[in-house]
């Protein structure tokens, strides 16, 4: 492990991040912001509502915090490539707000009750707003590329846009994969869940990447080089995410220890237990993860199941194992740097993390 200190590098990104952030998304709408968003009213604009159905909602919950990995890692990318932040830093946003607005839509559907320490915005605003607010964060980001149009080659803007809406279909593949399996319609294979975490969490991080290298200048075999390794990152990441969700009651504080259980997730960790486990063993984590239960007794009996086969701690190496290769994949097509240092050390601290 690295000497650097990743906390602290994210905390010193969150400085240049979160003003991103609002330049996007106002706090509060005015005449003029909402029509620099929307374009000139044909009629009227209501003001006050778009504020209370769109700012709030998001604002709730992006005060909430979080770790803000994904901008931080699009501005380390580009300094390792030799960029200057300010040729990519408009684009932290799309990174960072389309990942909220997943967390939205993704605790709805999944029924979640806590995120972040509270109840779920769709347990405190209606339904219907936060669905909207959701899903009106992966477009108003969009007005990163929109603004900075000017800045870059038609063929880069294109590129990127490109970018762009792959990736939100292969984020949508992912979650699809990840609901029809934890509502019981099938068992998936470690492959099969490894690809699923590559579009669900990993694409986040690829795009993030992908797009800081493309405007940073990058070569393709640069581009992809450091576009596998994000999402290698990300696979980790989920991973790491799936065992402290089993392993430690003070990370899952957040969310709720053994909340993949109650949701019946078939996770890497879950998958190779049932695998593994003895027939009766399997059988018995099959019908806890049947019964969608908020009862901790039976989820500490489906954790310690898990347990005896060590799946824990083959999640863990299978983590660390696609991240080392694909490092060594992308180290060549970068030229040393402390950037590229700290590229190294946040990988390693993603998926070895305990917070």
């Amino acid at each position: 492990m690295s000497n650097i200190n990743i906390l602290e590098v994210l905390e010193e990104s969150k400085s240049e991040i979160e003003p991103k952030l609002e330049e996007y998304i106002p706090r509060a709408f005015s005449d003029a912001n909402i029509e620099a968003i929307c374009g000139k009213a044909r009629f009227a604009y209501d003001i006050e509502t778009a504020t209370k159905a769109l700012s709030e909602p998001i604002w709730e919950f992006l005060d909430r915090g979080g770790k803000r990995w994904r901008p931080a890692l699009l501005l380390l990318v580009a300094e390792a490539l030799g960029a200057q932040k300010d040729d990519v830093i408009d684009f932290v946003a799309i990174c960072e707000l389309v990942h909220n607005g997943t967390l939205v839509i993704d605790d709805i559907e999944d029924q979640s009750e806590l995120r972040r320490g509270k109840p779920c915005l769709h347990l405190v605003y209606d339904l219907d707003v936060s669905i909207n607010a959701g899903n009106a964060l992966y477009f108003l980001p969009l007005l990163a590329l929109k603004q900075r149009k000017d800045d870059y080659s038609p063929a880069a803007i294109i590129k990127a846009y490109e970018l762009y809406s792959q990736e939100m279909i292969n984020l949508h593949f992912g979650q699809g994969f990840d609901i029809w399996w934890h509502s019981g319609n099938k068992e998936p294979n470690i492959d099969e869940y490894l690809q699923m975490c590559a579009y669900k969490t990993g694409t986040l991080a690829r795009l993030s990447c992908k797009l800081s290298a493309l405007l940073a200048g990058a070569s393709d075999s640069q581009i992809e080089a450091i576009g596998r390794f994000a999402e290698s990152v990300g696979v980790g990441f989920q991973i790491q995410d799936d065992i402290l969700n089993l392993d430690s009651e003070e990370f899952a504080e957040g969310k709720g220890f053994g909340e993949d259980i109650h949701e019946g997730k078939r996770t890497l960790i879950v998958i190779h237990c049932l695998e593994s486990a003895a027939p009766e063993h399997a059988a018995r984590l099959r019908e806890i993860l049947s019964l969608h239960t908020n009862d901790q007794a039976l989820i500490r009996e489906a954790v310690e199941i898990i347990h005896k086969t060590e799946s824990i701690e083959f999640a863990r190496q299978r983590a660390r194992e696609i991240v080392s290769e694909a490092w060594d994949e992308m180290e060549s097509e970068l030229p040393e740097s402390e950037a590229k240092n700290k590229l190294k050390a946040f990988a390693d601290f993603l998926i070895e993390r305990n917070v």
